[in-house]
């Protein structure tokens, strides 16, 4: 056993590498895991960012010393509009009164607004001078055209400078996002503190603050940002809806990457007002007399206590107030009909933008996320600008149901699952086929692509973990347990041990680059109430390889691993968009580092796609290193991120890792190698669903699990068929024969519905000729084949991965 640092309690190998570190570095790398951790712990509870938003961790944390059940008799019974809607409508005019009184005493200001073609626009079409606190985005869009300014969802402005009598703070911009703790999935980007805190998202109705340098008018179908408003703006309808015919107590209404939903409070779990399928059409009726009153979307900054009295009555919101905002500061609300709402926007100009909504599920939560909170009602929803969109989504998500993975894999005998071990799948022999081969096809990429495999352990001193950082990050999420009064964990990720491997041998520049690859089995302890299908699981393996090089090898190793990436997907008939994510805000390491290493991904993507054939997308990388976000499309078009190159500078300094460059000048015979972290499919799991829902269960000859049915015309034929059975299998091929007394055209039929690529028919002309009649799932009849010429066509078919 490794002796210990009595300062650390750290073994003395571990501890040396720390040691060895620079102060500054070491610093940064545990300021660095701090910081990541609360925003782990923030996009763990569902944190996000849409326009201009505060991080979580700029205000308190809501009270955990509080009474977990706050929701009390705030609601009893379902009510349709109940009384404290006026009141709160009453409360906001007076506020309001209060705003207009501040905004009358601002100077209006002449500006000019600069378009992305580089056009500068000062002056409407009649001539009149945009203004600071005046002109708004729509009037900029009008002068254009209406159509536009109709079809925008919401602008995307860079101010060149603010008005001289225009305060952050005043106007709630520098407030704590009260909702971020709680909001979920948002897909919106922090325009603020990830790019610049000049761009923002802007109301299309909200009066502008100073010369625009850039604006943008983002639409549905163009911007996600765009989509993400839309549905967060959809929300507050629904959260008006739900207010209306049913008094719910709403808690928080996030936009989705594909929809949205409204958590309410609806009284004591089991009681009269949990929601209900019966439920939907009512609310779609009421969200549609809402669209067609086109209610504007206003808003306005409140101060805390104003925003206490406003949502008196409300213990979700009045706790969101108490603890996130503090004390003498000020955040904003929306109004929309009668509808008073928390929020930092943007939303669309009125809610006659939603021209197609529909209520799509329902569920049971918790306040927060916590069990041990008040239970919660939740209602999905998705809407459209457009009445096509949601009949065409409809249809996809028929679509989608016939092929769900978890649907098929059932149908298909593939997989099982357990309570007795929650969130791992036990692989039948059927599904283990399908996955055996999925590895097989990535190792034989492996061997002539120069990797080399390694088998690396699946449980570690927890040390190890706190030396690469991810104790501090990912523990929650990990297997621990005690072994000897040490604590130990199962491993969530492969690279820690990949560098104990590097690091276990002097290393010279001409070993590089070197490439492990491992299989190794993977833990990570998910929570069960996420726990879903294949997409989300406890026990997986990735297709996980690191590659350690120079850094004059970066470009070379990003167009392989790219080439790679292109040659699975090919092979799987789904195509892919690249991102380039480039150094975040709080980057580790030297910039100049960063900014050669992104040049040579930049470069590398140029040889590899073409100039223009991907994009970047800035302060998006990694705290350690740039990264390239691979985007596939599957045969529905939805889409899914599996395969990922990333560069880490990071884990070489943590582990000091180090190669002899043949330098012998003082204080260049040692450098640092990058790190490539590189995955092609991701976790097998996760590529299993995404593959099975692609192909609908139709799986192509090479990978499919049941290859071939051999169908007896008659009985006397079944030892024929028996004997052609066991030369396809020892070919390698997935063989049967059907011996059962069904009838020919039963067992035909149910090869088909049992996806068997190929049916073999035998009669008495095949076996006297020695063939088989071949036809496919599709029912289409090839013909006649000698036993050893159909074995040829399968190889190749295998061969060329058909």
């Amino acid at each position: 056993m490794a002796s210990e640092d009595k300062a650390t309690g750290i073994p003395d190998d571990v501890a040396s590498m720390w040691k060895t570190l620079d102060p500054a570095i070491r610093a940064a790398l545990i300021a660095s895991e701090s910081k990541e951790a609360e925003d782990d712990k923030k996009e763990a509870s569902g944190g996000g960012a849409e326009g201009r938003r505060a991080k979580a961790s700029d205000g308190p944390r809501m009270d955990d010393t509080a009474s977990k059940f706050i929701g009390g008799d705030s609601f009893t019974n379902r009510t349709s509009n109940p009384q404290w809607i006026k009141v709160r409508s009453d409360v906001y005019d007076a506020v309001k009164d209060r705003r207009q009184q501040e905004l009358d005493a601002k100077v209006p200001v002449d500006i000019e607004v600069t378009m992305p073609d580089g056009k500068t626009l000062s002056a409407d079409k009649e001539g009149n001078n945009y203004q600071a606190w005046r002109t708004t985005p729509f009037d900029v869009a009008c002068t254009i055209s209406r159509g536009l300014a109709d079809s925008t969802c919401v602008a995307r402005v860079t101010y060149s400078a603010f008005v001289s009598d225009y305060d952050l703070a005043e106007d709630g911009m520098d407030a704590v996002d009260t909702l971020a703790d709680s909001m979920a999935e948002l897909s919106v980007e922090d325009e603020a503190d990830e790019k610049n805190k000049m761009t923002m998202l802007w109301d299309m109705t909200r009066p502008l603050v100073g010369s625009v340098s850039k604006m943008e008018f983002l639409k549905f179908d163009d911007e996600n940002d765009a989509r993400t408003v839309f549905w967060h703006s959809s929300a507050h309808v629904l959260g008006e809806a739900l207010e209306r015919l049913y008094g719910s107590r709403l808690t928080i209404g996030p936009p989705l990457a594909g929809g949205f939903y409204y958590d309410s409070y609806m009284g004591e779990s089991g009681g009269d007002g949990a929601f209900k399928e019966d439920d939907y059409k009512p609310v779609e009726a009421e969200v549609q007399k809402i669209v067609k009153q086109k209610q504007k979307f206003e808003r306005m900054v409140v101060t805390k206590e104003e925003a206490l009295e406003m949502f008196e009555g409300n213990p979700f919101k009045e706790q969101i107030i108490s603890t996130k905002i503090p004390d003498g500061t000020r955040t904003t609300v929306y109004r929309c009909g009668d509808l008073v709402d928390l929020c930092r926007g943007p939303h669309v100009p009125n809610t006659g933008r939603i021209k197609a909504f529909a209520a799509t599920r329902h569920s049971a939560t918790n306040w927060l996320g916590d069990t041990d909170n008040d239970s919660l009602q939740r209602m999905y929803g998705i809407s459209f600008p457009d009445k096509k969109m949601l009949k065409v989504w409809k249809e996809n998500q028929e679509k989608a149901k016939e092929r769900d993975h978890r649907r098929i894999a059932i149908k298909q005998d593939l997989i099982m699952f357990h309570e007795l071990s929650a969130g791992s799948a036990f692989w039948l022999p059927h599904g283990a086929r399908i996955y055996n081969k999925l590895i097989s096809f990535i190792k034989e990429h492996y061997w002539k692509r120069g990797y080399d495999e390694i088998i690396t352990p699946n449980v570690y001193n927890l040390d190890l973990w706190h030396q690469s950082g991810h104790a501090m990050h990912y523990k929650d999420a990990m297997f621990c347990f005690e072994v000897e009064g040490k604590e130990w964990a199962m491993k969530p990720m492969n690279c820690p041990g990949h560098c104990l491997m590097f690091g276990g041998k002097i290393r010279s520049y001409r070993d590089l680059p070197l490439r492990f690859a491992d299989f190794g089995v993977l833990h990570r302890n998910e929570l069960s109430g996420a726990l879903s299908g294949l997409t989300r699981v406890r026990r997986f393996q990735q297709d996980d390889a690191h590659i350690y090089c120079r850094e004059d090898q970066i470009e070379d190793e990003v167009i392989g691993a790219l080439d790679f990436m292109k040659s699975v997907y090919t092979t799987f008939g789904m195509t892919y968009k690249l991102e380039l994510s480039t150094r975040p805000k709080k980057a580790l390491g030297d910039k100049e580092l960063w900014d050669r290493a992104e040049a040579a991904l930049a470069r590398a993507m140029d040889n590899f796609a073409g100039k223009g054939g991907w994009r970047e997308n800035p302060g998006d990388g990694a705290f350690y290193g740039p990264k390239i976000d691979i985007k596939v499309m599957d045969a529905m078009e939805r889409v899914h991120q599996c395969a990922t190159i990333q560069l880490d500078f990071q884990l070489p300094i943590r582990f000091g890792l180090e190669y002899n460059t043949g330098i012998k000048e003082e204080g260049k015979q040692f450098a640092r190698p990058v790190m490539v972290h590189r995955a092609m499919l991701g976790s097998v799991e996760r590529m299993f669903a995404v593959l099975c829902e692609h192909y609908g269960g139709k799986w192509p000859f090479w990978l499919s699990p049941r290859q071939v049915m051999i169908v007896p015309v008659h009985k006397e034929w079944n030892e024929y068929c028996q004997e052609v059975r066991d030369r396809l299998h020892a070919e390698g091929f997935y063989a049967d024969v059907d011996l059962s007394k069904a009838t020919f055209q039963k067992k035909v039929r149910n090869a088909q519905v049992d996806q068997y690529n190929f049916q073999l028919v035998v009669g008495k002309a095949e076996v006297e000729n020695g063939t088989v009649n071949i036809r496919t799932r599709d029912n289409k009849v090839e013909g006649e084949k000698k036993v050893e010429d159909l074995i040829a066509y399968l190889k190749e078919m295998q061969a060329e991965h058909k």
